[in-house]
C-alpha cells in the first residue's frame, strides 16, 4: 500500500506540471460539471480560495456560479496554531488577503458556524473509488467537516481522477460525497 507522504509527493509533482491554460480549462469543466450535482436548493456553500502557487483548481468559477444562483458563499480563515478555521460570510466588503502560506482569507466579517454550512467543496491532492481524499496532511478539513451537521454534502475536486489503490485511512478521516474531476463525477 502506498503511504499518504509517496501520495502527496506524487499529486503535488503531478499538479506542478500542469499549464496555466490547463489549469483554467480543467476548472471550468469541474465547475460546469458541479451545475449537475443535486445540490443547488440548498443556501450556505463553503468555498475554498485557490492557492494559486499550489496549481488548485480555480474556486473563481465556482464562485461566478454561487454568486449567479445568489447563494450565500462562505470562505475561510486558517490558525495554523490549533490547524482549525473560522469561517466568514463573503460580501461586497470582505477584504480578502493572502497569508504567509499564500493562502487568500478574509480579515474579518461576519462569523457562519460549521453547522449552518450546507454544501462544502473540498481542495485535495488526491482521492481514492471509496471518497477516501488526501490534503495536505493538516487536518484542517477533518476538524472542520467534524463541526458540520452529518448531513453536509462534501464536494472534493481534483484535476485527476481516483487512485486505484484504497487510500489509508484515520478514523479522524471524513470521506466525500462527490469528487467531480475535469471528465466525470464520482458519487460515493
Amino acid at each position: 500500500m502506498v503511504s499518504k507522504p509517496q501520495l502527496r509527493t506524487k499529486y503535488k509533482q503531478l499538479r506542478s506540471q500542469l499549464s496555466v491554460d490547463t489549469i483554467e480549462d480543467r476548472s471550468i469543466e469541474i465547475a460546469n460539471l458541479a451545475l449537475q450535482l443535486p445540490i443547488w436548493d440548498k443556501t450556505n456553500y463553503h468555498l475554498f480560495l485557490s492557492i494559486e502557487e499550489q496549481k488548485e483548481v480555480n474556486s473563481d468559477y465556482l464562485l461566478n456560479i454561487l454568486s449567479g444562483k445568489d447563494k450565500n458563499i462562505i470562505v475561510s480563515k486558517s490558525n495554523f496554531e490549533d490547524y482549525s478555521l473560522t469561517h466568514y460570510l463573503l460580501t461586497d466588503n470582505t477584504v480578502i488577503r493572502k497569508n504567509k502560506y499564500n493562502i487568500p482569507e478574509p480579515q474579518d466579517g461576519i462569523k457562519i458556524g460549521a453547522d449552518a454550512i450546507e454544501v462544502v467543496f473540498i481542495p485535495l491532492l488526491v482521492f481514492d473509488k471509496k471518497g477516501n481524499r488526501i490534503g495536505y496532511g493538516k487536518g484542517f478539513y477533518d476538524r472542520f467537516l467534524n463541526e458540520c451537521q452529518p448531513n453536509t454534502i462534501k464536494i472534493g475536486v481534483s484535476f485527476f481522477e481516483p487512485e486505484n489503490q484504497d487510500i489509508p485511512s484515520e478514523t479522524t478521516d471524513i470521506g466525500l460525497d462527490y469528487c467531480i474531476t475535469p471528465n466525470k463525477t464520482y458519487t460515493f
